[in-house]
């Protein structure tokens, strides 16, 4: 694999992860902060919103996995996925302190 395959992977892991919290938020009819609240990333955004936001991160980051061929085969891949996810989960958790509810 090329060295644009890895970034595709590890970007892929970071919309997957930022899917997460929008989406759950959006489907229990929760405001939460998207970059389309006022002000941006501070302010509360409609459920719908966080859908949609959610939605098309989740197709951004199918898009990532298919063109950083993340398969089951190339743990390299799988890691630098999984690196992705880590990296978002740890940047949300610290945006997002004491920011919701």
């Amino acid at each position: 694999m090329k060295w644009y395959h890895y970034l595709a992977c590890f970007f892929a892991g970071l919309f997957l992860a930022n899917a997460v919290p929008h989406y759950v938020h959006g489907i229990s009819g929760d405001g939460f902060p998207s970059p389309f609240s006022n002000p941006p990333g501070k302010g509360l955004s409609s459920p719908t919103v966080n859908v949609l936001w959610a939605l098309g991160n989740l197709l951004a980051g199918y898009i990532l996995v298919r063109v950083g061929k993340v398969t089951q085969n190339n743990t390299w891949s799988l890691l630098t996925l999984f690196v992705g996810v880590v990296c978002m989960s740890i940047m949300l958790s610290i945006a997002f302190i004491d920011k919701v509810h």
